[in-house]
């Protein structure tokens, strides 16, 4: 029996796909309108199409009545997860772990090292044709906390090698030994927080992460400290953020926001000490080959009933 899979990539362009199902081209369109490719129904896997608003992501499910599987090309799957009230059970959630860490691991190091020396200041300085020096902290001698030690904070580990940092702290959900040394539990992070000059968030967002950087977190940073979200917005309580930016006691350099995208006269904005980026973390050159490489890979596993990689959860389990 045939069955359609719909990409949010034109599937004439990604080399390998395994014969049998039938390809279908969705990724919602600009305005999120764009006309379903063919019959939900008849949709046994679906991709869930990049960088798009929520509700563009999961306004097909509900008509997905044959569905088998979600497949997201994001490593995180909140936007997903809210919306699977109207899909049915037995359905496998499937993330893109591996897909995203190169270019967040490079957002992360950019963040941290324009940050540290101020380039966002000589941008401005820039546009004012004003030549003046200064002096700004490196990130060499530097002690790095990361939180969330998955795939992603491996990756920035990798690339803080070469920068002479003092120390790396890892922490994630549960305590572990790596080569590299320990991952501490997140129940240790109030106690190492006062030891990083930066911290790093690259944690998922979950019931137990939702507003973890709260005001009793960032009392506890040591003054002067970075802060660097490549993780959810929602991790960070932005008002109790803006209260210590506003003090001039922390700075922090932010891919993702709450609320997000962040409106026109929001205080974040202005706020002293900050670099915002727009949620680009995994919007590079990097990501085509690798969703590509995963999608392969998961679509072949799934037309040869073998297990799928990266299964986050099934629907009514």
């Amino acid at each position: 029996m045939t069955y359609d899979v719909w990409l949010p990539l034109p599937p004439e362009e990604i080399k390998g796909l395994p014969e049998g199902p039938r390809y279908l081209f969705w990724n919602g369109g600009d305005d999120g309108e764009q006309d379903f490719p063919g019959d939900p129904a008849d949709c046994a896997l679906y991709v869930v199409p990049y960088m798009r608003r929520q509700p563009v992501k999961t306004r097909p499910l509900r008509a997905m009545t044959g569905l088998r599987v979600i497949q997201t090309l994001t490593a995180g799957v909140d936007d997903i997860t809210a919306g699977l009230g109207e899909v049915a059970p037995g359905v496998r959630l499937c993330n893109a772990s591996g897909v995203h860490d190169t270019s967040t691991a490079e957002l992360a190091l950019t963040l941290v090292l324009a940050s540290l020396r101020g380039i966002p200041g000589f941008v401005r300085a820039q546009g004012d044709e004003h030549w003046q020096g200064v002096f700004r902290p490196a990130l060499a001698d530097r002690k790095v906390l990361i939180v969330g030690y998955g795939a992603i904070g491996s990756a920035i580990e990798d690339r803080l090698a070469s920068f002479e940092v003092e120390r790396v702290i890892r922490v994630a959900r549960s305590g572990r030994t790596t080569a590299r040394g320990a991952v501490h539990p997140l129940t240790e992070l109030p106690a190492l927080l006062p030891e990083a000059d930066v911290v790093i968030l690259s944690t998922p967002l979950t019931d137990e992460t939702r507003g973890m950087v709260d005001a009793g977190f960032l009392a506890r940073m040591k003054d002067g400290a970075l802060l660097v979200n490549v993780a959810r917005g929602p991790v960070v309580d932005t008002g109790a953020l803006l209260k210590e930016l506003e003090s001039g006691r922390l700075t922090a350099a932010l891919d993702v926001t709450d609320p997000e995208p962040l409106p026109p006269g929001h205080p974040l904005w202005r706020a002293p000490g900050v670099l915002i980026t727009p949620h680009v973390g995994g919007a590079s050159s990097a990501f085509r080959p690798r969703a590509e490489r995963l999608l392969v890979d998961q679509l072949t596993r799934f037309v040869n009933h073998e297990p799928l990689r990266h299964v986050v959860l099934t629907t009514g389990a």
